[in-house]
């Protein structure tokens, strides 16, 4: 390790679920991870809102960073990515006004249908050239403005997860290119702020920072930190914080272009472009452009992903019926049930039970209903793979070429039976891995910020000699 020690990269990623901290080493032309620590995040119910647990997060956070000092790494960097469009708000006095609301709120409830009173949709997804989703900032912020939140009233600035997890790292605000252009408030040729859209909504201009690009050095730590984690002083650099752009650099492809799908509790598959696709035909079948490393554009579709099957394993294992993913999609292979059911439909999003809900929604709409939980598992996984197929067949006609395989990154990489729905559904060979996708391209998009890595097809390199990607060929 004493060669390698001097190479340390730490990465703080964070997930609805949990989060970690992970250690990256270059080390003769390959990557090498070290998982430091990991802890749970969690939605808490308060109220009439669904909130991040941010402080809990942050002291979690620090944990694992103090556990890297204690293990001697010589650290040098930190980069932090998150799930996208949620934030929170800091007053003139540089303190968090509240912990930052979850997506799955229900304050955007009918809003897009209140915005887009004011906004021309088609105008809109030409200047920003986003995907419209209710959990977006853009919604968010017009909630709390139609409620008249105070928060709004007092805010200095507004800070995604990420960058507010680096801003009490380093006492430096800023907002990062990548998971800014998740907000909706982003226009996508300029890749800076919409002004127009932010004025017609009436949102505060000066909530609206500096938006910084990947490789960025935000800060260093402030010295109370420094002292409290035992690192020092260490760089915090902005890498692609929306953990899909870190994903997706870490694809070990080279064709172009390079088609993706990250695979978690969301689904997002498309391809990495040069520039933003804004046709009217790419508005219609709801693709998105949102930043990646590197200047390149993620153009693709929000797809709710592996939520539903992880609602159902966390729901049988609370009511003592727990079961191991080793067991259960072996026999989901082999259960034999036709049902297909739209897995982005609001029914699903987040109810009270999901397998209740799924029950019903076959139920209601005369589909065979799962008899066990291997079929409900079967029924979750080949709805996914139908999904993908749809969202393929409407990304060629988008593309001047169809797309020739599919890479698929992320924990869900790991679902084999999945992985082979999905080939058999598109035709064509699906590339499963990296698992550890978001924290490979945190890491090495560190290491392009210290000159350690020329540029993106460099790092791409480095991720082919780390991991051997397993391949499906389609069987029908």
């Amino acid at each position: 390790m004493k060669d390698t020690i001097k190479h340390t990269y730490l990465a703080a990623d964070f997930g609805g679920g949990s989060g970690r901290i992970i250690a990256g080493f270059l080390h003769h032309g390959k990557l090498e991870l070290e998982e430091v620590y990991r802890f749970s995040n969690r939605q808490v119910k308060l109220g009439n809102h669904i909130y991040w647990n941010f402080p809990a997060l942050f002291e979690d956070m620090k944990t694992g960073l103090k556990l890297a000092a204690q293990k001697g790494y010589a650290v040098k960097s930190i980069g932090i990515d998150t799930w996208g469009v949620d934030f929170g708000l800091i007053d003139k006095h540089g303190n968090l006004l509240g912990n930052p609301v979850c997506y799955r709120d229900a304050r955007t409830e009918g809003i897009p249908e209140e915005v887009f009173k004011l906004l021309n949709e088609r105008q809109h997804y030409a200047d920003t050239g986003i995907q419209v989703m209710a959990i977006n900032t853009l919604f968010q912020l017009y909630s709390m403005k139609q409620h008249q939140d105070a928060q709004l009233e007092v805010a200095r600035q507004l800070l995604f997860m990420p960058d507010l997890f680096s801003y009490f790292l380093t006492g430096v605000a800023n907002n990062e290119y990548c998971i800014a252009s998740t907000s909706e408030l982003l226009d996508a040729q300029s890749r800076n702020w919409s002004v127009d859209t932010i004025r017609a909504l009436g949102l505060p201009e000066h909530l609206f920072g500096e938006i910084i690009l990947p490789g960025t050095i935000r800060g260093t730590l402030k010295e109370d930190i420094a002292r409290e984690t035992g690192l020092g002083i260490v760089d915090v650099i902005a890498v692609g914080s929306h953990d899909t752009a870190s994903a997706v650099a870490a694809v070990p492809a080279v064709e172009n272009p390079i088609a993706f799908l990250s695979s978690g509790t969301w689904s997002l598959l498309g391809v990495e472009v040069d520039e933003p696709i804004l046709t009217e035909e790419a508005r219609k079948a709801q693709f998105t452009n949102e930043g990646g490393v590197d200047g390149k554009i993620r153009f693709l579709q929000n797809i709710t992903g592996l939520w539903i099957l992880q609602r159902l394993m966390s729901e049988w294992k609370a009511c003592g019926e727990e079961q191991n993913y080793d067991i259960i999609i072996p026999q989901a292979a082999e259960a034999q049930i036709a049902t297909i059911i739209p897995v982005d439909d609001a029914t699903f999003m987040n109810p009270e039970n999901m397998e209740n809900a799924l029950i019903h929604y076959c139920r209601h709409h005369a589909l065979q209903v799962p008899k066990n939980k291997a079929e409900t598992v079967r029924c979750v996984l080949q709805s996914l793979a139908f999904k993908y197929r749809q969202a393929v067949e409407q990304l060629n006609h988008c593309l001047p070429s169809p797309i020739r395989q599919l890479n698929i990154i992320g924990g869900g990489s790991q679902n084999q039976l999945l992985n082979q729905l999905t080939a058999d559904e598109l035709g064509i060979p699906v590339y499963a891995g990296p698992v550890e996708a978001t924290a490979m391209g945190n890491i090495l998009t560190q290491a392009m910020a210290k000159g350690e890595i020329a540029d993106l097809r460099e790092l791409r390199e480095i991720v082919t000699r780390s991991v051997t990607p397993q391949v499906y060929y389609p069987k029908k």
